[in-house]
């Protein structure tokens, strides 16, 4: 392994590319990134970096965000199989067949979605920002799309803001179940749950807090609390149990582990940055509409 770092930091350096890399990838990952985050940040790297190359640790839909804010740079996606199974419930088609459901009311779309979708969006949102976004857009309606327990989760936050969503979901997230949070609790009753809000509503009801994968790395660093329930992704659990020894980090249940962003190995990396391959491209058409939901997301953010 040591071997493959050494390897990879030269054709970084002799390229002039930057890795970047979500919190969900395998945690060796790590090693050899340039950022690790969730999408908020790793959406902000992208349209300011200097590197002529950008190699993204993730999938699909992150690499094509990544391209959408900077066109005039090669990105490149190690694991071009890489795919997201919630981006993939909603097309172009079936967003346009929602719109005209609901017609003449603002979309708000998550990143975890196709350029496509994002061209027929006025907005763009993590879950990082999805509170902020949505309340500055002043609306009593709002469609969102894809992911309807996020949506659903902005909706209860802000309270006066009435949110339609599209059925999309993460797989990963919804394994977890409020009897998970309840055993967990039961075993550990001095820890704090942690939640994104992707998980089903009923289990960011009984969340002690619920936010985005920086969200809860950073609550379960900053609290003066010992012991912490996570109900996210695996890279998440593995991440704090890594930097936080003096604490206990406790997965909600095993295997909460999301395919696709473990699929990227430090093999696939080396092997891009030696051949360039698996570059990722938009559609001239589509960046053109699609960057701009997200440009106003990042105006937002600021």
């Amino acid at each position: 392994m040591e071997h493959i770092v050494e390897k990879i930091n030269a054709l970084k350096k002799e390229k002039n590319a930057v890795i970047l890399a979500h919190c969900y990838q395998p945690v060796e990952i790590d090693l050899v990134a340039d950022y690790v985050g969730d999408s908020l940040k790793l959406s902000q790297v992208a349209a300011e970096t200097d590197a002529d190359i950008i190699v993204f640790a993730g999938v699909f839909f992150m690499a094509q965000t990544a391209k959408l804010l900077s066109p005039n740079k090669k990105v490149l996606l190690p694991q071009i199989h890489a795919g997201c199974r919630m981006a993939d419930m909603i097309s172009y088609k079936q967003l346009k067949e929602f719109k005209a459901m609901h017609p003449d009311i603002p979309t708000v779309c998550y990143v975890n979605s196709t350029a496509e979708v994002k061209s027929e969006c006025d907005m763009c949102c993590t879950s990082s920002n999805a509170i902020n976004i949505v309340k500055s857009m002043n609306e009593e309606k709002i469609l969102f799309v894809p992911d309807t327990y996020l949506g659903k989760w902005v909706e209860k936050q802000l309270g006066n803001v009435e949110v339609i969503t599209y059925p999309g979901f993460c797989p990963t997230h919804l394994q977890i179940r409020p009897k998970d949070i309840e055993e967990a609790r039961k075993a550990h009753p001095n820890a704090l749950v942690l939640a994104h809000p992707e998980c089903h509503m009923s289990v960011s009801d009984m969340a002690d807090y619920v936010g985005s994968t920086t969200g809860i790395m950073k609550f379960a660093k900053e609290s003066d609390n010992k012991s912490f329930i996570i109900a996210t992704e695996q890279g998440v659990v593995d991440r704090l149990k890594r930097d936080l020894s003096d604490k206990e980090i406790i997965p909600v249940k095993d295997n909460v582990v999301c395919p696709n962003m473990k699929m990227t190995s430090l093999e696939d990396i080396l092997e891009v940055l030696e051949t360039e391959k698996n570059e990722i491209n938009v559609d001239a058409d589509i960046a053109e509409k699609a960057v701009k939901c997200i440009d106003r997301m990042l105006e937002v953010s600021k």
